[in-house]
């Protein structure tokens, strides 16, 4: 796959899921009023392909299928939130080597982020507990954040793991996270608990956990706008930084060999 490829990949892989039946594993989903409500099921909710695969199948589905106005993802896991990629998987690829599966799992995650950013509703991810990593970045990708005020951390581990975040994932995080705390999490590899996150700008809101869900989906339901409105919105907020997944990440995917190493 060359440059001119990757980048074309990003752009129509999605139609490969809109065609496809796909069963939920990894995620469980209703319908409150005019929020859809996205449960995380597995665990850690590490992200790897079949993760991705499975969460566009289903924003297509309620997107095409269903009437709602608000999109809320939260976790099964009282702990956990997401802890990102999934490294076993990662690892056992290299191993057989098999590059070519990391960098189609890049790929198939911009597309994934480019999809949420630019979603024709209002988005909300309830942080109930740890997010690490890429799952931090995926994160960010929503409008809204809700977070756990007593348990979890917002924490990017790159730095130690010596896995650098592409373009992309540095324009969603900059567009949420004031520079200068960026800066600290990305060079320090940082725990962020939840007040420290919300004194920041990272989340909307913080509260006890047996309470955080429902602070986000009555937030949720006061959202009931016109997804045409919406999606243009998100269209002109987000264009920098999907220009930057869509024209330059797929350089750094084919070309970074530092993620494999």
């Amino acid at each position: 796959m060359n440059v001119n490829q990757a980048k074309a990949s990003i752009r129509s892989s999605g139609s490969v899921f809109r065609k496809t039946k796909t069963k939920l594993n990894k995620f469980d989903f209703a319908m409150d009023d005019h929020v859809a409500l996205v449960t995380m099921k597995d665990g850690d909710n590490l992200i790897n392909p079949d993760f991705i695969h499975e969460a566009i199948s289903l924003l297509d589905y309620v997107e095409n299928n269903t009437e709602a106005s608000t999109l809320v993802f939260h976790s099964a896991n009282p702990k956990i939130f997401t802890l990102g990629v999934d490294l076993d998987w990662m690892v056992k690829k290299l191993e057989e080597g098999k590059k070519e599966k990391i960098r189609k799992l890049f790929f198939d995650l911009d597309e994934l982020f480019v999809k949420i950013l630019l979603y024709p509703m209002p988005t909300i991810s309830v942080i109930n507990g740890h997010v690490f990593g890429i799952g931090a970045v995926f994160s960010c990708t929503f409008d809204f954040r809700f977070m756990r005020s007593e348990r979890g951390y917002f924490c990017l581990p790159e730095v130690d793991l010596g896995i650098p975040l592409i373009p992309g994932m540095m324009a969603i995080l900059s567009k949420v996270i004031p520079v200068t705390k960026l800066v600290e999490l990305l060079y320090t590899g940082k725990r962020a608990a939840a007040e420290e996150c919300l004194s920041s700008g990272i989340v909307m809101k913080t509260c006890p956990g047996e309470n955080l869900l429902n602070e986000a989906m009555n937030f949720g339901k006061t959202l009931n706008k016109k997804r045409s409105f919406i999606g243009e919105m998100k269209k002109r907020i987000n264009r920098d930084i999907v220009r930057v997944i869509q024209d330059t990440d797929p350089t750094y995917i084919i070309t970074g060999e530092s993620f494999y190493s």
